[in-house]
């Protein structure tokens, strides 16, 4: 398994890229994850004693890879999740589906989690209990049965885009939760854009991988 690589950092933030196979943070089972390895990180760089502060401020599943941002104090994440919530924090995704997808669009649908199963079940409607999910996408390159396509999220909910891909017919290549054929690479799914506000100069920042 690949490590994370840091690919910014200063005082108030850390943005580093996830590989696949790494939780975001630990879940108690021991397995790898990017809040803990990033706080070692951070303490044996800069020889810091006692406890390191770092902030999660979202997440990305296990089997995807790629850019995320974790706020090294706690005004830093307040900043950040705010950005958020106000829909000033924008993620893209590059996402491998199957079968042929043409054009570009947007998906409207309303998720409930089954938290025990770890799965998410797609509706077209709203039913008691469901969170509404938005994302815009844009089809790409359709080469060996499959269409690469650049997504942007506008709700941020767990399983999101493999979910609504699945529910149009279109599962993501080797996602197999989710309809797909189990691929040697893992999942199709990358995050492969970060913008946001910086917390204290307030300079726009992007991270593109």
């Amino acid at each position: 398994m690949d490590t994370p690589q840091v690919i910014f950092e200063d005082n108030h933030l850390l943005v580093a890229i996830k590989p696949s196979g790494f939780l975001s943070q630990s879940d108690g089972t021991g397995a790898p994850d990017m809040l803990t390895f990033l706080k070692a990180y951070i303490k044996e760089k800069y020889n810091k004693p006692g406890n390191v502060y770092l902030g999660l401020v979202h997440r990305l599943d296990r089997n995807v890879s790629g850019v995320m941002v974790f706020a090294r104090t706690s005004k830093s994440a307040s900043r950040l999740s705010d950005q958020i919530r106000k829909g000033t924090f924008e993620k893209r995704y590059r996402a491998v589906v199957k079968g042929k997808l043409e054009g570009e669009g947007k998906l409207v649908n309303y998720l409930i989690k089954d938290e025990k199963k770890n799965k998410v079940t797609v509706f077209d409607t709203e039913v008691p209990g469901s969170k509404k999910c938005e994302l815009l996408y844009k089809a790409g390159k359709f080469e060996d049965g499959f269409t690469t396509v650049d997504v942007k999220l506008l709700t941020g909910r767990s399983h999101q885009i493999r979910a609504q891909f699945s529910h149009t017919g279109h599962p993501l290549k080797g996602d197999v939760k989710y309809g797909g054929e189990k691929s040697e690479d893992g999942i199709g799914l990358v995050s492969c854009f970060l913008s946001f506000d910086h917390p204290t100069s307030g300079e726009r920042l992007e991270f593109t991988i």
